[in-house]
């Protein structure tokens, strides 16, 4: 069943509601200022995917990067791709027009985008973190334990988790009956869609605490005793290890903490007495939560991680040289 067909269906079950389009309301609290949005967004975007595009290249053309850390942060990076691509883009388009409305399948797609984003990317920090863990606490065996085939192996079982429990959040929203158009944010996502049922949400609002607890709070426990493990192993190696396995460690905790406050503002915003919170509360939490990961991702690891850094230098010069010599 495709998009068009899902959306078709369900404004034929909206109980004599024709409803083919959504209200962002969160645009329209953005107006005021929307030309230096709209360019914020174009911006934060371009350095995004410049950034993103070159880590994700150096690791690919550099032989000495092919190793599981680099595979992760390589999958970060698409990721941050990928999310950032369903929302600056639309966000600074519909500021600059004045649109402020989204259809059913836009809409759906968008969810599916950014839920996926976001569980995605929660389970390759807690992998990254594991990774770390089995680096510093099994040296010596860390090369079996953890191979590039391995690695890759382990983010395909993501993403196929992630789209599985993705679409099952669609197909529970699509057989809703959806009775209202307004949704208090900048970008919808299936928790907004369920908001404006007239039906009963009992077993969307079930499976979305059930797995958005067992993701996240599995992520953030899981991956917090491997920092704690690895930074009590690291008080026992030698000095000059330990300063470098900390320094990476702090790059990771810095990442995924920031994420995770983030994400789970926005996750159980609607939850929480979701209804009561304002339009421009709901805007900011959206914004900051969505935005603050994807700037920060390829920022802090482009400068933190050196290896990645020299090589991205080394390789942005190249791009420079050969540009000038074809001119």
């Amino acid at each position: 069943m495709n998009l068009s067909s899902l959306s078709s269906k369900m404004v034929n079950r909206s109980m004599g509601y024709d409803i083919h389009e959504y209200v962002l309301l969160g645009l329209k609290e953005m107006e005021h200022l929307k030309y230096l949005y709209s360019m914020i967004a174009l911006v934060l975007y371009v350095i995004i995917m410049f950034l993103c595009t070159l880590i994700v290249y150096v690791v690919w053309a550099e032989a000495s990067l092919h190793e599981p850390m680099y595979i992760f942060i390589c999958n970060l990076m698409f990721n941050d791709v990928i999310g950032s691509s369903a929302f600056l883009p639309k966000l600074a388009i519909d500021l600059l027009s004045g649109w402020s409305t989204i259809s059913f399948s836009g809409c759906l797609i968008q969810s599916l985008c950014i839920q996926s984003f976001a569980g995605v990317e929660a389970l390759t920090f807690t992998l990254m973190a594991f990774d770390r863990y089995l680096a510093v606490g099994f040296p010596l065996r860390y090369h079996s334990l953890m191979t590039n085939r391995r690695a890759l192996q382990c983010l395909a079982v993501i993403w196929l988790v992630v789209l599985k429990i993705s679409t099952v959040s669609a197909i529970l929203v699509v057989r809703l009956t959806i009775c209202g158009y307004s949704i208090n944010s900048v970008y919808c996502e299936t928790m907004s869609l369920t908001q404006l049922s007239c039906v009963s949400t009992v077993v969307n609002d079930a499976f979305g605490t059930f797995w958005s607890l067992l993701l996240l709070g599995g992520s953030l426990t899981t991956a917090t005793y491997c920092y704690i493990r690895t930074f009590l192993i690291c008080q026992k190696i030698s000095m000059e290890a330990s300063q470098k396995a900390i320094h990476t460690l702090v790059t990771h905790i810095i990442t995924f903490y920031t994420f995770m406050v983030s994400v789970l503002f926005v996750t159980f915003r609607y939850r929480l007495n979701g209804g009561s919170l304002s339009t421009v509360t709901h805007v900011i939490i959206a914004i900051n939560g969505f935005s603050v990961s994807i700037t920060l991702n390829p920022l802090i690891y482009g400068i933190r991680t050196k290896a990645l850094k020299n090589k991205m230098i080394q390789n942005f010069k190249k791009i420079c040289q050969k540009q000038k010599l074809g001119k």
